[in-house]
């Protein structure tokens, strides 16, 4: 019963706003209490690929979003299992600055590294773009490894230890797969917080670097709402499509693994 009421609820709350994105998308002058549009017509869908920087926004915001999820994972990786399996001296200290980009805002920490990445060569730049994007995504990924590490336990890799398995097949033949679902969890949170980065990208990227929310939130300012429904449908598109490739990704890497 409860399952039901929560899958209510999530399917109201969520997908219920997303079905109506694509019909909305292809209507004209579809108001309230019209079921049905009059007209449907492809206005929106062509004002939004007449947009000449589309594809390239497209391209670099997935590029950024692959090397922050890349980054992401390699230190999710190294600090949840520092965090969750070893103790030392200072480890609240350090924990704590971890996860001070949650607590301090963004856009304060974004100005500070502006100044560092012009002296530095960063700033204008999509490497400039993609460290500023660790800043709102790393002290999550950060406490879901330490979550998924602690589930995990100790014993179960000191066992592979104790029978002379290598660290890397411990890490290939346990970790991975059972911290499937956490990697899982990391990957999509913080493909999507970098796909939604607008203020951090228009400072650190100066309007060199342009991704799909560069030129997405302006058109908010449109009172069109086929328009935004079109521009909207592709921003959730996106996440959909990286996560299918992603688990293409997973079944081939454990096919080639045996």
């Amino acid at each position: 019963m409860k399952k039901k009421i929560y899958f209510t609820l999530f399917s109201f709350v969520f997908l219920f706003p997303i079905f109506f994105l694509l019909p909305q998308s292809f209507a004209w002058n579809w108001r309230w209490p019209q079921m049905v549009p009059d007209t449907f017509q492809l206005r929106a869908w062509n004002a939004l690929f007449q947009e000449p920087r589309l594809i390239e926004a497209l391209l670099v915001t997935i590029l950024i979003g692959i090397v922050v999820v890349v980054v992401n994972l390699v230190l999710g990786f190294l600090s949840g299992k520092g965090l969750s399996h070893h103790q030392f001296k200072g480890k609240t200290i350090i924990e704590m600055i971890l996860m001070a980009p949650i607590l301090v805002p963004s856009l304060a920490i974004a100005l500070g590294l502006h100044v560092t990445f012009i002296k530095i060569g960063l700033a204008n730049h999509w490497l400039g773009v993609v460290l500023v994007h660790l800043v709102p995504t790393l002290p999550y990924t950060i406490r879901i490894f330490r979550s998924g590490y602690d589930r995990l336990g100790k014993r179960i890799l000191e066992q592979g230890m104790t029978l002379g398995v290598s660290k890397w097949k411990i890490f290939c033949s346990i970790e991975l797969p059972l911290l499937l679902p956490t990697i899982r969890s990391a990957v999509m949170l913080t493909f999507i917080i970098s796909l939604s980065q607008y203020a951090l990208t228009a400072i650190i990227g100066g309007g060199t670097v342009v991704t799909l929310a560069m030129i997405y939130y302006p058109f908010f300012q449109s009172s069109n709402p086929t328009v935004l429904a079109s521009f909207s449908f592709v921003f959730f598109l996106l996440p959909i499509l990286f996560l299918l490739l992603f688990e293409v990704g997973v079944k081939l890497l454990k096919k080639w693994a045996g």
